[in-house]
């Protein structure tokens, strides 16, 4: 029996538990929750049973088997961090965390624990990952987000977004500089450079317009292999417009495989 830990009770973490209690209790045991809100966390572990704790990153992280960080990339990175120096697994969902942190991959491996990464919004990782053995010119993403799943990135704190008419190009760089801008709209273009380039080398382009019902990503890969190219339309989450329900879907299959 898998002692699980959560950490961000909102709708991937709650995703998570109830997916849990449904598909996996023979399986695996959730034994404490963690929040930045501590309501959600209690409401949350009301619904469990046999109840988890409500505690602290630190102590949910030494009664667990495998730690699910569902929290944000504010977080998702010391998450990692704790998880590796206590030899815990973790399940890490904000990727845009690890950018700064990449090595803690490995440094996982080597003390015999893991991190894993889901492939979150998009199609097209595991080609990715075997280009990435020979050489890979390219990696480039475009993302179509409609307004409301843009709605309070940091890069519109001055910039009306609802001023916004028809299809606009708003945001064209590299995948750091975009983890940077949309913390919580952009996880893809983190998980695509984790398996990929690197976050400087992987180029973003987000499109918007008031006509957009889903969120659209396109993975173009160039390399000695030859190229790909994947197209995932995904419906947004209906607790959270910033999420794809692929992007839940995601959490749940890779736990599913983990236990």
């Amino acid at each position: 029996m898998k002692k699980i830990g959560i950490i961000g009770c909102g709708t991937i973490g709650t995703a998570v538990a109830e997916f849990i209690q449904k598909r996996l209790k023979a399986r695996a045991r959730i034994v404490a929750l963690c929040d930045i809100d501590p309501k959600k966390a209690e409401y949350l572990a009301g619904k469990i049973r046999p109840r988890p704790a409500v505690t602290v990153i630190d102590s949910l992280i030494k009664r667990s088997d495998l730690v699910i960080e569902a929290a944000g990339m504010k977080v998702s990175g010391l998450v990692a961090k704790k998880a590796v120096l206590h030899k815990k697994d973790a399940l890490i969902m904000s990727t845009g965390g690890l950018l700064k942190n990449a090595g803690l991959i490995r440094k996982a491996r080597a003390k015999g624990c893991n991190i894993y990464i889901p492939s979150g919004a998009i199609c097209g990782l595991d080609g990715l990952n075997a280009a990435s053995i020979g050489r890979i010119k390219k990696v480039t993403l475009t993302t179509r987000k409609p307004i409301r799943g843009l709605k309070g990135a940091p890069y519109f704190k001055n910039r009306d977004i609802d001023k916004i008419k028809k299809e606009t190009l708003v945001f064209s760089g590299n995948a750091e500089d975009a983890v940077r801008h949309f913390p919580k709209n952009i996880n893809v273009a983190a998980t695509l450079s984790l398996s990929g380039i690197g976050p400087r080398r992987t180029k973003v382009r987000i499109i918007t317009s008031p006509r957009y019902t889903r969120n659209t990503h396109e993975v173009e890969v160039e390399g000695e292999f030859g190229s790909i190219f994947a197209r995932t339309e995904n419906v947004p989450s209906r607790e959270n417009p910033k999420t794809s329900q692929l992007a839940i879907f995601s959490a749940l299959a890779k736990l599913k495989e983990i236990v």
